[in-house]
């Protein structure tokens, strides 16, 4: 009897140590995850800085990018007028030429009003200009409605994007409520382990199968944890696609500067 209650307290010793080894690995592990946790959560800060003055660049370059189109437009709107003005009057005063030379030659004792002749070239000249003008407000104003919708929808995007930032800085906080929780399991885990060699057999299998489930819920945090950086990773990607738009608009309008 004796030596059968000595072979179950060496049982129960193995066990225990063996427990001991399990409980050990289950607490590297969660420092290890705790520690890239850290990692995560300070790469996560230093990126939403490095956002917040993306940002700044990206505004500031939408703003120029705004301004030197219309400047760009405008220059190329005022060659347009001049050069219709310009044919215009070109051939207005051709026409008034032909007109004289015909009249010359019919009746040469006629005596050429010059004055009422410049002084209808200069009246259809401002015809043409009033019109030209008009035409060009209206024009203008077409290209004005136009950037504001592009600008609308540039703000509507990264509205978005601060949405998503948002939903992931939630997500964050959610798995850390479930660390904090399995750090709450491990410590009645080790309680349990402390009262296994008074319960016996059945409480040590029962700390096992609790170790097991703590092992599977380390798991499910760590693939969680792996899905929201690939999310956030995708959405740098998004900002950095912005980023080579603006810069291909910007060298755009410097190529049509020179």
């Amino acid at each position: 009897y004796i030596a059968n209650l000595r072979r179950q307290l060496d049982g129960l010793g193995n066990e225990r140590t063996k427990l001991e080894g399990e409980l050990r690995n289950s607490q590297n592990l969660v420092e290890d995850f705790k520690t890239k946790y850290e990692d995560e959560i300070n790469k996560r800060s230093a990126a939403e800085n490095d956002f917040v003055l993306l940002k700044k660049d990206v505004d500031g370059a939408y703003m120029n990018k705004v301004e030197l189109e219309a400047k760009v437009d405008s220059l190329q709107d005022e060659i347009n007028f001049l050069r219709a003005v310009y044919e215009a009057e070109l051939n207005e005063l051709q026409g008034q030429v032909k007109d004289t030379s015909v009249v010359v030659e019919m009746d040469n004792s006629r005596q050429l009003d010059m004055d009422s002749i410049v002084a209808e070239v200069r009246a259809q000249y401002e015809d043409i200009a009033n019109r030209s003008k008009a035409e060009a407000e209206s024009w203008y104003k077409q290209k004005y409605d136009e950037m504001t919708q592009s600008a609308g929808q540039f703000d509507s995007d990264l509205r978005s994007t601060k949405s998503e930032i948002s939903e992931l800085n939630r997500m964050i906080a959610r798995l850390q409520n479930e660390i904090e929780a399995v750090k709450a399991q491990r410590a009645n885990l080790e309680a349990q382990i402390a009262e296994a060699e008074e319960r016996g057999e059945l409480a040590v299998k029962d700390a096992k199968l609790r170790i097991k489930d703590l092992e599977d819920a380390l798991q499910k945090a760590k693939t969680d944890m792996a899905r929201q950086v690939r999310e956030y990773q995708d959405l740098m990607n998004i900002k950095l696609a912005l980023d080579i738009e603006i810069a291909t608009y910007r060298k755009l309008l410097e190529g049509e500067e020179h």
